[in-house]
């Protein structure tokens, strides 16, 4: 079972930034699409922002300009910059395939608190 492994979540103060990554099989990343997606408590699974292979960027409604994805395609790595964090950013974090299709990892855990 192929499995996409993210990392790089954290307890942060607002305003703070991370970086998360993701780790996926050459079988998912290879010349696909990859997304970041989230899943705050009590609420559904929603879209951050997509990669497509040649480095075109998609991101979710009113996520523009506080987060950026990027992909290292020669080590199969999905990356996720966020900047100014706020606590409505608190939640788990996964990366996929873009839309995603496959089984969902166990995510990265992100809390934006003081």
């Amino acid at each position: 079972q192929v499995q996409l492994v993210e990392s790089g979540g954290d307890l942060v103060q607002p305003q703070g930034s991370l970086r998360l990554s993701c780790a996926a099989p050459g079988s998912i990343f290879s010349g696909n699409a990859m997304g970041w997606y989230r899943q705050a408590p009590g609420k559904e699974r929603e879209l951050v922002a997509g990669i497509t292979s040649g480095g075109i960027t998609q991101y979710g409604d009113s996520m523009k300009g506080r987060f950026t994805i990027s992909r290292d395609n020669a080590r199969n790595m999905v990356y996720l910059q966020i900047n100014s964090l706020k606590p409505e950013d608190t939640a788990v974090y996964y990366c996929n395939d873009f839309p995603p299709r496959n089984s969902w990892g166990k995510g990265t855990l992100v809390t934006v608190s003081s």
